[in-house]
């Protein structure tokens, strides 16, 4: 099989992980205008409540559904703890804040976990490799594209098709008018936040087998996320995962064609999408 083609599929892997720690920034920029730096932290976090459980012999897939709920659980009490006093202060605010939450979180990681980098293995029944003919791919790898695209698929459903998506898209509008109409915005504040932090603690996990874990991983993940949102387009759904598959996809073949390039460009093709559709390919005006 060609490289390139293996490189394209890797990359829809890596793309789908992007889009899940997208769309939950997207959705609560959309929606509360609000700018989370500490986004990341929320991925770090489910990276290493991954690796804990797996450590401590938790079966994994009992671990691929509580430690997302926890990250979300832990997201909205920080949420109506912390965050909801800042949401009326300027975007500087925002980010210096949340940037001072995801530094406290990332040096809790740290004392309890070390500095140095750890691996998750893959449950065993998504070790080894997939064959069919010419194409051979790891097991595990196949198995987050399908997870990835099925979480994809009931996320769409449940912004498109539900009554709390339609407040969501009525409050990315106008949250006065969510107000007027009898609902308790800050309830909603509060889920939708715990969702985007869900989605992220999701793609942790799901990363941690494939990459490990390490105390800066949720750097990395915050600056990718923001180029997918970026290219995408602020507070849409689609954008966030046109973003997530084009920036993993540019990273996987530059990594082939141009090693050292890679990272850079990522950002060339940020550039290039903002210079021809300066709201993202998704995004509104």
């Amino acid at each position: 099989m060609s490289i390139y083609l293996l490189q394209i599929v890797n990359g829809i892997g890596i793309g789908m992980l992007y889009f899940l720690m997208a769309v939950g920034l997207s959705i609560v920029f959309g929606l509360l205008g609000f700018v989370n730096f500490a986004h990341g932290a929320f991925f770090l976090i489910g990276a290493y409540v991954c690796f804990q459980a797996v450590d401590m012999g938790l079966n994994f897939w009992w671990t691929l559904l509580l430690a997302p709920l926890l990250v979300g659980a832990f997201a909205w009490v920080a949420e109506k703890a912390l965050l909801r006093h800042i949401y009326q202060l300027p975007h500087e605010f925002h980010i210096i804040f949340t940037v001072g939450v995801a530094l406290v979180l990332q040096e809790a990681v740290i004392l309890q976990w070390g500095a140095l980098g750890q691996n998750v293995a893959p449950p065993s029944e998504l070790q080894g490799v997939f064959i069919l003919g010419d194409f051979v791919y790891p097991t595990y790898r196949l198995f987050v594209i399908g997870f990835t695209a099925a979480m994809a698929l009931l996320l769409w459903w449940l912004l498109d098709g539900t009554r709390l998506g339609a407040i969501v898209r009525a409050g990315s509008e106008s949250t006065e008018m969510v107000s007027l109409l009898g609902l308790n915005i800050n309830r909603v504040f509060s889920l939708v936040f715990a969702l985007g932090a869900l989605t992220a603690g999701l793609a942790g996990v799901l990363a941690a087998p494939i990459r490990g874990v390490e105390p800066f991983m949720g750097v990395e993940a915050l600056g990718i996320a923001f180029v997918a949102v970026v290219v995408g387009g602020m507070g849409s759904f689609w954008g966030a995962l046109a973003g997530g598959l084009l920036v993993g996809i540019v990273q996987s073949l530059m990594s082939t064609i141009w090693p050292e390039g890679a990272r850079l460009m990522i950002y060339v093709a940020m550039a290039a999408v903002m210079l021809l559709r300066p709201n993202g390919l998704f995004g509104r005006t």
